[in-house]
């Protein structure tokens, strides 16, 4: 689960997993132009990033409470025992659909926790407590393996041996993780707080990337330079709760079925 940021006093949004990635997939499907190269193969990676965080979809319907904001813990906070698990579940849930698409998910899951394979400073296995840690290492195992396994199987279809190619296969991982941290740029951060932030390593095809800058413009309307989707001024949207903190001391499962769904909706432009 994510919780977004609040001004003080007021409640917080709480986005379910479901709810952040079917934002990342609304981002998929309105990607590419005659500078960026659409995702390929789509109906797959569309689907891999509509789903890239299934495995939360148990432990979101009834989260634990962090102690320290009275809250349901907020994503990479999440105590390694539950968190670990959800990881494993993405590419479970995943691998039914299609190999490439268990594939995919299995390197967003290793990636997370090592620094998106260099695309980023964020090393989550470094958050993780020393008495931890054989948790996230032998899931992290597991998903070494699955690739291998993976890999293997879809190089028995000789329409998919190209997609498993580095370049390729980078080239998909890189779009599912600006899908992914674009989507979290709305959904971890109240609307009055976003900034300016830079997005690295978005492939323009499978041997090049290049930096996208997003920043607000108006309300609920926010540029981007360069511009990587196929129609200017896209409008895009995502759900979540209002909670407060405490509201689920008698179980959160029943406290969020109650609280109704908010909606918030933006346009992205060309800068």
């Amino acid at each position: 689960m994510i919780i977004q940021t609040a001004p003080a006093g007021k409640p917080h949004l709480a986005i379910m997993m479901h709810e952040h990635t079917a934002l990342s997939g609304q981002f998929a499907r309105a990607f590419g132009n005659d500078l960026f190269e659409a995702a390929q193969p789509d109906d797959l990676l569309f689907y891999v990033v509509s789903h890239h965080d299934e495995g939360w979809a148990e432990f979101d319907r009834n989260p634990v409470t962090d102690e320290n904001t009275g809250l349901p813990y907020n994503l990479v906070e999440t105590p390694a025992k539950y968190i670990t698990v959800t990881s494993r579940r993405s590419p479970d849930f995943n691998e039914r659909r299609h190999p490439y698409c268990g594939l995919l998910s299995s390197m967003h899951s290793w990636g997370l926790y090592n620094g998106r394979y260099g695309l980023s400073n964020l090393v989550l296995i470094d958050k993780i407590p020393l008495h931890d840690r054989p948790l996230a290492e032998r899931m992290l195992e597991g998903e070494i393996n699955r690739q291998t396994r993976l890999k293997t199987e879809i190089a028995k279809e000789p329409q998919a041996t190209a997609w498993i190619e580095e370049k390729h296969l980078f080239q998909n991982y890189k779009q599912l993780q600006f899908f992914d941290t674009l989507a979290l740029y709305f959904n971890r951060v109240h609307p009055h707080e976003r900034t300016e932030q830079r997005f690295e390593h978005v492939p323009l095809n499978a041997g090049q990337d290049m930096s996208i800058t997003i920043r607000p413009r108006d309300p609920g309307v926010y540029e981007m330079s360069p511009y990587p989707f196929a129609a200017n001024f896209a409008e895009f949207a995502f759900a979540g709760r209002f909670i407060e903190p405490r509201q689920g001391d008698a179980g959160w499962s029943a406290a969020l079925r109650e609280t109704p769904t908010a909606w918030e909706s933006f346009r992205l432009v060309a800068g």
